[in-house]
């Protein structure tokens, strides 16, 4: 038997558990991925099912649930923490190890990361880009030489695609330049200040003693 002939608990090639675990997942299989997971909880593989689970986040799943490595992530520490109590014979770690599973299995699917992590790494070797224009600036040698210092830094360095609408985006980024020189002219000007109120005239409650003539002394 070599060092690599692993077997789970029912006699079932680990490799192949592993390998079955994932592609159940990846086709929403709820019932079968749940019993590989079972089968390589019961034979001890607990670390490695978590370790599979949460590459499979980013790997099958990744940008279609931007937050669900996190969501792994916390179900995993959940896991490990209640694990940890080995007075409570019910194995409630259990409990968030199917949660991790039912989620990968009904989230939507995207290979994209993955597709695009082979993609880069494979032609890294065989590309040279040039350092863009944009990025000398006032950070390093070459944009320091050509004079770029804040000015460049609000119109150019920060130049944000596909920019949110963020509540007080522009108000802070102009109160950001404000505070390191003002690049330029300041939207805030200071207000005009405020007319007075109009006097307010008040009802008398004795009309007739202010319609009468003064007394002579």
């Amino acid at each position: 038997m070599s060092k690599y002939d692993l077997r789970t608990k029912k006699g079932y090639d680990f490799f192949e558990v592993s390998s079955a675990l994932q592609k159940c997942i990846r086709r929403g299989m709820e019932e079968e991925a749940m019993y590989w997971a079972v089968e390589l909880f019961n034979s001890s593989y607990q670390e490695y099912v978590w370790k599979r689970l949460r590459i499979m986040a980013s790997e099958d799943v990744g940008l279609a649930v931007p937050g669900i490595v996190a969501e792994i992530q916390a179900l995993y520490q959940h896991h490990k923490l209640q694990a940890t109590k080995k007075e409570d014979k019910n194995q409630p770690e259990r409990l968030f190890l199917t949660h991790a599973v039912l989620m990968l299995c009904r989230a939507p699917k995207s290979r994209v990361v993955d597709h695009a992590l082979l993609y880069h790494w494979m032609r890294h070797e065989h590309v040279h880009l040039e350092v863009p224009d944009f990025a000398l600036d006032k950070h390093n040698e070459r944009g320091r030489r050509l004079g770029r210092g804040w000015r460049h830094f609000f119109f150019t360095g920060t130049l944000l695609a596909d920019s949110g609408s963020v509540p007080g985006e522009h108000e802070y980024r102009q109160l950001a330049m404000d505070a390191v020189g003002s690049p330029s002219p300041s939207m805030f000007a200071p207000e005009s200040p405020p007319e007075p109120p109009a006097p307010v005239k008040v009802l008398s409650l004795f009309p007739e003693a202010e319609a009468a003539p003064d007394a002579e002394g």
